[in-house]
């Protein structure tokens, strides 16, 4: 329980996932019912660029930054994106904060719907709470996350997005997630969960798709974007989401989207995108 995203917020796997998390948001938006949103690694909400801890790293300079200094036509989704993340900001210049998950659904959520987030990392759980303090729509809970997943499943509101989004600091998260899935979807079948997860040894990934296959689940699509050829060894080479129960066109949606970000981010052509439905 060390790992802290104030650390790599804003880098190339944030653009991508927050991508795609602005996507399925939006789709939900598109009916006039509420919704509810469960984030089950909320991190703090909000990420100051300028900290000691971003400065280090350094990672956002390879990813949103790269995003805002793009000076052709942007696609219409990530224009959305960067408006929240300008909505964030006080100036079109530089920008010194970073929206998370939980803030960006804080932006693109109406006053009917409701979120839920977690949070177990003791001092970003506080952050997390003060972020959000003057929202009534949002629960901050500070949990084992997939406790929590059993704890606030089904929702009253019978819509929802699920944001499993862990820091795979724990050697068998992927086997967690699997393990989770099976009851989480027995108590919420409706519901459409967003699984991130990140590419950095290939025959990890594989067998955590091939557990995810064997779930026999109906609708499932696996989206890739790798900035490195995806075996190269001991790095960050990617980035993947799985969308269970997928809003009607999101694939179709995100496709030229996904070749987009995969051209600006990519390191010298490297790499690759994909979406499939597995």
């Amino acid at each position: 329980m060390n790992y802290r995203h104030l650390y790599h917020a804003g880098n190339f796997c944030d653009v991508v996932k927050h991508c795609i998390l602005v996507s399925l948001l939006q789709s939900f938006a598109e009916k006039d019912k509420p919704y509810c949103y469960i984030d089950t690694h909320a991190g703090t909400g909000l990420y100051d660029l300028e900290s000691d801890e971003s400065t280090k790293s350094g990672e956002w300079q390879e990813g949103i930054a790269k995003i805002l200094a793009e000076t052709s036509a942007i696609p219409q989704l990530v224009a959305d994106y960067v408006a929240c993340i300008r909505q964030c900001n006080y100036s079109d210049g530089p920008i010194t904060q970073y929206p998370g998950s939980a803030y960006l659904a804080k932006q693109l959520m109406s006053f009917n719907d409701s979120i839920m987030l977690n949070e177990l990392h003791p001092e970003d759980a506080h952050l997390l709470k003060n972020t959000f303090a003057s929202d009534p729509r949002i629960a901050i809970h500070q949990q084992d996350a997939y406790q929590i997943l059993k704890a606030l499943l089904p929702p009253a509101i019978k819509r929802g997005l699920i944001l499993i989004d862990p820091p795979y600091e724990h050697p068998k998260e992927f086997e967690k997630i699997v393990a989770a899935l099976p009851l989480a979807l027995k108590r919420f079948s409706t519901g459409c969960y967003a699984i991130w997860y990140p590419i950095k040894d290939k025959r990890a990934v594989k067998k955590f798709l091939d557990h995810i296959k064997a779930l026999n689940l109906p609708n499932v699509l696996d989206i890739q974007l790798n900035i490195l050829p995806e075996d190269s060894r001991f790095q960050l080479n990617g980035t993947g989401m799985l969308i269970i129960n997928p809003p009607w066109q999101v694939e179709q949606k995100l496709e030229p989207v996904l070749a987009w970000l995969w051209q600006k981010l990519s390191i010298n052509g490297q790499g690759s995108y994909k979406l499939e439905k597995l």
